[in-house]
């Protein structure tokens, strides 16, 4: 692993051709603040430059909300306001920068409310995940299956900020789901019960986004199911069961 100045150096003009994309953006994003000490660890850690996007947000933001809240980007450090995890948090990285630790299978980029996962491969993506190297993929939690995006994280990011993500989610979303995802932590979810496609009256409700989950894990272990990682990891666990509004 190089000097931190190998990793910061140049970034701020990435960062600040992201913030104008952001600007333009029809996604209603709001940038988090960093806590710079510990934004510059987790980009070491990444062994990314911060002239790539993923190193743009981790050294510069404690994350990006998109849609209200519906799609949550880790930065660099958590944001305790919100309840945002670091993507050194949810990919569990080392407490203390280890130059002899690396994602070689790669990071958990972003979560979304419903529990779905986007993932940037690394370079050893592991032998039950799609895709190849750089890509990323999506673990759908309507299927419990990972889906290849067909996108590196630049082209996944253009796309997040594009406007069109409302269409990738289709029948899951809800008349008022702008309403009542804006009122979530980033650390709270939708749970919806029975299922995500079920055709059925369902019920959703808030709940921690942990236990939402680890739900899904523990359905895509089930026999018969392949399924290769974890899902991510919160630093606490918040009261869960409370109810999300008039859902319907």
């Amino acid at each position: 692993m190089g000097d931190l100045d190998l990793f910061v150096e140049d970034g701020r003009p990435s960062w600040l051709a992201l913030l104008d994309l952001l600007s333009q953006s029809f996604a209603a994003p709001r940038v988090l603040p960093a806590d710079g000490e510990v934004a510059r660890a987790s980009l070491v850690q990444l062994q990314v430059a911060a002239t790539s996007p993923l190193g743009a947000i981790a050294l510069n933001s404690g994350g990006i909300l998109l849609y209200d809240g519906w799609l949550r980007i880790f930065g660099g450090s958590p944001c305790a306001e919100v309840g945002l995890p670091s993507i050194g948090q949810i990919n569990d990285f080392p407490v203390d920068v280890d130059p002899g630790w690396t994602p070689t299978q790669g990071v958990i980029v972003a979560h979304d409310v419903l529990g779905g996962v986007f993932f940037l491969n690394g370079l050893r993506p592991g032998v039950q995940r799609p895709g190849v190297p750089g890509e990323v993929i999506y673990f759908d939690p309507s299927s419990l299956e990972w889906t290849r995006m067909g996108m590196s994280h630049g082209e996944w990011l253009t796309w997040c900020l594009s406007g069109d993500l409302p269409n990738f989610y289709g029948d899951l979303l809800w008349p008022r789901w702008r309403e009542d995802v804006m009122g979530l932590r980033a650390d709270q979810g939708i749970a919806v019960h029975p299922s995500l496609l079920s055709r059925e009256e369902v019920t959703r409700v808030v709940a921690p986004m942990v236990e939402i989950l680890n739900c899904h894990l523990h359905a895509a272990r089930s026999p018969g199911q392949r399924f290769d990682g974890a899902l991510g990891r919160y630093p606490a666990v918040q009261p869960s069961g409370v109810p999300a509004g008039e859902m319907s």
